[in-house]
């Protein structure tokens, strides 16, 4: 698929790799139109957006893959989705696999991660054993077609194991074949320098606002070695802030007016969900 190739391109340029995060479909437009080269589908953000509730493995593969379906429908940048623990052992692993790849998805996220799992900059995570994360990843390679499909493998044994810990499975997790090293949750930027002068696969930091691992730019990422950086939490939470100042304006004021200044316009609106587009294609197909 021409997205893949193009995200293995964007992986082995020497500049990095940028995905915004996206809670849903409309925001990987946004992301797209704003002239990102690739989107990440997070699962914290879908957990809010389509349950209301937090990321502590609420969500089913079918509704994860209905998701990522339509992320990739939606946009022609390629979609590096989560995909939690892969739902199960290695064989679910095999079989979320197949389908992310047939959805169109251009990277898959697994991680070590105990079921139920839990966001990774959340306390209470706990990890599998690093030989059974191994055997998943081997499994998730057994199981893809294509070869530009990448297999992003994850662990959370940071935290609570310490940083010697987590650079020992992702040691094994490159040895096994993965794509991309995903360290979660890493406490330093000596922790992270170090992780990319050990792996020499593309490696991906995690920028939660918030959250347990320095916030670096982009450039100081790139600097530190990293070839691809996500940002999951900041749209879903400027959505969540800019939804809560809108509700109280117009329930204390009876109008949104106030915050006509913060609003995209309906033209422009209509221009993002490509309204334009399905005009024209109803004038040339409806009879």
């Amino acid at each position: 698929m021409k997205s893949r190739i193009e995200l293995k391109k964007s992986l082995e340029a020497k500049e990095i790799l940028v995905a915004p995060g996206a809670h849903d479909v409309l925001t990987a437009r946004v992301i797209e139109k704003a002239g990102f080269n690739a989107v990440y589908m997070t699962g914290y953000g879908q957990a809010a957006s389509a349950l209301g509730k937090p990321d502590v493995g609420l969500l089913t593969l079918t509704e994860m893959l209905d998701r990522a379906a339509k992320f990739v429908s939606a946009v022609d940048i390629p979609v590096i989705a989560d995909a939690d623990t892969g739902f199960g052992n290695a064989l679910s692993v095999m079989r979320t696999v197949e389908l992310y790849e047939k959805a169109g998805v251009a990277a898959i996220q697994l991680e070590d991660q105990v079921a139920p799992k839990r966001c990774g900059h959340m306390l209470g995570r706990e990890v599998i054993p690093m030989e059974e994360m191994v055997g998943k990843i081997e499994a998730a390679k057994a199981a893809r077609q294509d070869e530009s499909f990448l297999i992003i493998a994850r662990t959370d044994a940071r935290t609570n194991h310490g940083f010697d810990e987590a650079l020992k499975r992702v040691k094994a997790y490159e040895a096994a074949g993965a794509d991309i090293i995903f360290l979660e949750s890493l406490e330093t930027k000596e922790e992270m320098e170090i992780l990319n002068k050990e792996i020499k696969v593309p490696t991906l930091a995690n920028m939660v606002e918030g959250g347990r691992t320095p916030l670096c730019t982009n450039e100081e990422l790139e600097k530190l070695g990293y070839n691809l950086v996500i940002w999951p939490t900041a749209s879903t939470y400027v959505t969540a802030f800019m939804m809560r100042e809108l509700m109280n304006e117009l329930k204390e004021k009876g109008t949104t007016e106030g915050c006509m200044d913060k609003m995209i316009s309906f033209q422009d609106f209509n221009d993002l969900i490509g309204l334009n587009e399905y005009n024209a294609l109803g004038k040339k197909y409806i009879k």
